[in-house]
């Protein structure tokens, strides 16, 4: 079966520039994973590919009943021997028949790692592998699933994490080196310079929301007129990433005030308490929208987002919030302020090449020219504004 099926089902994308050969595998779930917090990692993905010579490999999940058997079968007798090797993500199975210098494989869960046992010769092919997951917390590591999941990382040189007070957790398991590695966004896409828009858009509220504050704002918003936008369905499915990704940006861009909050804020019971810096942030003060909410208490927050008023803080059973907006909205200069701070921070520190550069360091591979221009991109931008 696997011989029959290899060649034809293992979607590939090939990005080149300047007839470079492509030195980076990234292996993506994008092709059937398709839930909209996943949509800052196939940011990172395409951007990525935009100043480094890269092929994303997108696996396909079998549709037939025989696989999807085989699948509850295998998983089953992975949880009862204790195997992770036997862990089934439910893809036709695929080869990589490339070299490559390195390959990047973002988890936005742990269980996506499973995947690889449908990917062979990944390992043989790449000189350095690197896993980057982005949701993992210390109350899950002790599971079972969790564990066998992150066994299968073993084969990679070094692992990432955006979750930073899971980093010694992740390595006792795993025994491979283990590091912390922010969120970061596609700061060109969400800057809202040279042309800035009309914040047309008074509050905006996306995913996770306090209760207390959330009717707080819905009464304010009745009482001045104002527009406040907020998820009012359910679901979380996109139909289309890049769309969905452009929406997004261009909504915060013209949004004055943006809710953020540490991840998974109202999930104690997942977290077990554990404050971590989620997307939000990064996401809002590329935009140049003043962010108000609740900021994790934890080293990653005071380390990426050490700028004056980068958070406007409040509780998160907050119900004078509308008087805090009030407050703001009589000093425009300091607002200004604010909005500028917040993108220039995030151009000079928090696009996803400052990421990929950490990564690179790592493995020993130098950046491309595409980066440093983009770089230099950046930091020219940001100097307009400051102007």
């Amino acid at each position: 079966m696997f011989q029959q099926l290899r060649e034809n089902t293992f979607s590939k994308n090939l990005y080149l520039r300047s007839n470079q050969k492509p030195r980076i595998l990234v292996i993506s779930m994008r092709g059937f994973r398709f839930e909209a917090y996943r949509s800052a990692e196939y940011e990172f993905e395409d951007t990525l590919c935009t100043f480094d010579y890269a092929d994303i490999f997108t696996p396909v999940l079998a549709s037939d009943a025989c696989t999807k058997l085989n699948k509850k079968l295998l998983n089953y007798a992975a949880t009862a021997f204790d195997q992770g090797k036997l862990y089934r993500s439910g893809c036709i199975p695929s080869i990589v028949d490339k070299e490559y210098d390195l390959l990047f494989f973002i988890c936005q869960q742990f269980w996506d790692i499973a995947c690889l046992n449908s990917i062979k010769g990944w390992r043989e092919k790449c000189r350095k592998a690197v896993l980057w997951i982005d949701e993992i917390w210390k109350k899950e590591i002790g599971e079972q699933k969790t564990r066998l999941c992150l066994k299968l990382a073993k084969d990679f040189d070094y692992i990432y994490t955006t979750q930073s007070s899971s980093v010694h957790a992740i390595a006792n398991v795993v025994q491979r080196p283990c590091f912390s590695l922010p969120y970061a966004v596609d700061t060109i896409k969400f800057c809202p310079y040279p042309q800035p828009p009309e914040r047309c858009i008074d509050i905006y509220s996306i995913g996770r929301r306090s209760p207390i504050v959330h009717k707080a704002l819905l009464e304010v918003a009745e009482q001045k007129n104002l527009l406040y936008l907020f998820d009012s369905l359910k679901g979380l499915q996109m139909m289309n990433y890049k769309q969905h990704r452009t929406l997004y940006s261009n909504l915060v861009k013209r949004s004055r005030y943006f809710i953020a909050n540490k991840a998974k804020f109202d999930a104690i019971d997942q977290t077990g308490g554990q404050d971590e810096l989620g997307s939000r942030f990064f996401e809002g003060a590329a935009g140049g929208a003043v962010m108000i909410g609740t900021p994790p208490v934890c080293e990653a927050y005071t380390t990426y987002f050490n700028w004056s008023d980068a958070v406007i803080e409040i509780p998160y059973d907050a119900t004078n919030v509308a008087d805090i907006i009030t407050e703001f909205d009589a000093q425009p200069d300091y607002l200004n302020k604010i909005r500028q701070d917040n993108v220039i921070n995030s151009l000079l520190r928090h696009d996803w090449v400052y990421r990929w550069e950490k990564i690179l360091e790592k493995v020993g591979l130098e950046s491309t020219p595409e980066m440093l221009s983009r770089k230099a991109h950046l930091a020219n931008l940001a100097d307009k504004i400051k102007k």
